[in-house]
């Protein structure tokens, strides 16, 4: 693929066939601002095919035991994990993120999404009680519901598509998976695998196109039960419109604003490359990125000079340098986006202390018209600023003092997201009082981003509905019923 003017041109894959589209869009590298992928342009008939296939394939992919579909999935992430390299070289080249990221994060987690829920669909259990006054038994069962929508976005594509599909399909329903149009690589790339891992035909389909367009005919399907979605705010509450009048199961994750806390005790060797990293990895196209830095006074100037110096270190590439720790965002629209934020700052008072508009970036010709930033950081900014406020989701964070720990909770408290936080300190009654008052699904505490794939995920307020995780994710994709047998 790479080096080539032939563009790649991907096809739907439905019914375990792939089929070509009338139409397509245009999709770019984001290092060079190239046009070099075509993705199908699908829409209501697609949809109507997919749902064929799917509701053909329930029977049979249900009605087998939770040790076959485990096998199933356990031959998935083996062959997944073979082709890991051709896999991370494609997802770079499609989101813009750096080789090594995509190596070490996105392909690795996506085989462990597989591997982890072929696990877990072998370890649930039911409840059970009995009223022996009235000689009755009570129990529950949990049945698949059948034809699962999944809508997962471009900034991690592999990593959140088989985040859905695999606790899906191990619990016995069928797919319809819709990708972002910007990122569907990989997915395409999933396809070729899926019949050499023995996933029968029906129960894993991926239609490509435009959320408007062929996302808005999968939600409003009487057919589709169930939509899990992970991307933006206001796409959650279209998708809320379109599916209220079928009462639909939904499974909504909208990003956030992330504060990171650090009080004066903090250990700031540990914290400082973690904050960094926490602000711009993956370009700061991460939900859980932080965008707001809360430091504690008497230690705000020593932390905001250490932390520009170790941003400024942060080294923007294109994506094939094993040196780059961040390469290009995933548009020029959302390069546009990102950088207008930066105006707005400015335009506010505040100071950019490195990075857009501050140092020079430095790209090779051929990158000249990708979509590249700096790491920027801002500082002498007001709360109510949107900067502060808006999901911005790209390389920027805000940096500002704090007095109290009371005074920090109502301030990260203070916007509408509420999906994660880190708070450094190495006082433990405080790490402990200080996450439980945080109004955020998860905290971190002297770390970031290490997950436990059995707790649950997710946001609270604008950042969503519901939790994904081992049990969690189980749940939401099965049906409970409640069974009484009188003796």
């Amino acid at each position: 693929m790479a080096g080539t003017k032939t563009l790649l041109i991907l096809e739907n894959f439905i019914g375990g066939k792939f089929l070509p589209c009338n139409s397509y869009i245009d999709s770019y590298d984001p290092s060079t601002g190239e046009v070099y992928c075509r993705v199908p342009n699908s829409g209501k008939a697609e949809i109507e095919a997919a749902v064929e296939a799917a509701r053909e394939a329930f029977p049979g992919w249900s009605a087998q035991s939770p040790q076959e579909r485990s096998q199933v999935l356990t031959r998935l992430a083996d062959l997944l994990e073979q082709s890991l390299e051709e896999f991370a070289q494609a997802e770079s080249k499609d989101q813009g993120k750096t080789v090594t990221l995509a190596r070490t994060m996105d392909i690795p987690r996506s085989v462990q999404n597989f591997r982890f829920f072929a696990s877990s669909i072998l370890h649930h259990t039911s409840e059970c009680t009995q009223m022996d006054h009235a000689g009755c038994l009570h129990y529950t069962v949990r049945t698949p519901l059948g034809i699962a929508g999944l809508i997962s976005p471009w900034n991690l594509p592999l990593y959140l598509l088989t985040w859905k599909i695999a606790p899906a399909i191990a619990a016995g329903n069928t797919v319809i998976a819709k990708p972002s149009e910007l990122t569907s690589v990989t997915a395409w790339m999933l396809c070729k695998l899926l019949h050499k891992a023995g996933v029968p035909p029906g129960v894993v389909n991926i239609v490509f196109g435009m959320g408007p367009i062929v996302g808005e005919a999968l939600v409003s399907h009487p057919e589709v039960p169930l939509i899990s979605f992970t991307g933006s705010q206001p796409t959650a509450e279209r998708i809320t419109q379109l599916s209220a009048p079928y009462c639909k199961k939904l499974s909504l994750e909208l990003g956030g604003k992330n504060p990171a806390i650090i009080f004066e005790d903090a250990n700031l060797e540990e914290c400082i490359p973690a904050t960094v990293r926490s602000s711009f990895a993956s370009q700061g196209e991460i939900c859980l990125c932080t965008s707001r830095i809360f430091v504690q006074k008497s230690i705000y100037s020593e932390f905001l000079k250490r932390f520009v110096e170790a941003t400024r270190k942060w080294k923007v590439g294109i994506p094939s340098d094993p040196s780059a720790s961040m390469g290009a965002l995933i548009s020029k629209a959302h390069l546009e986006k990102v950088r207008s934020y930066v105006e707005k700052a400015r335009a506010e008072g505040a100071q950019i202390l490195c990075g857009e508009g501050v140092d020079k970036l430095s790209l090779p010709p051929r990158n000249q018209a990708g979509y590249f930033m700096l790491p920027t950081v801002i500082t002498d900014i007001k709360d109510e600023s949107c900067c502060m406020k808006e999901e911005i989701f790209g390389p920027l964070t805000c940096v500002v003092p704090f007095d109290s720990e009371e005074e920090v909770i109502k301030r990260a408290n203070s916007v509408k997201y509420g999906l994660a936080a880190t708070v450094w300190s190495s006082n433990v009654g405080r790490v402990h009082r200080v996450a439980k008052k945080l109004q955020s699904g998860l905290v971190w505490t002297n770390c970031w981003l290490i997950r436990e794939l059995n707790l649950p995920f997710g946001g609270m307020k604008s950042s969503g509905i519901g939790r994904e995780g081992a049990k969690d994710s189980y749940d939401f994709f099965t049906e409970i019923k409640t069974i009484t047998v009188k003796h």
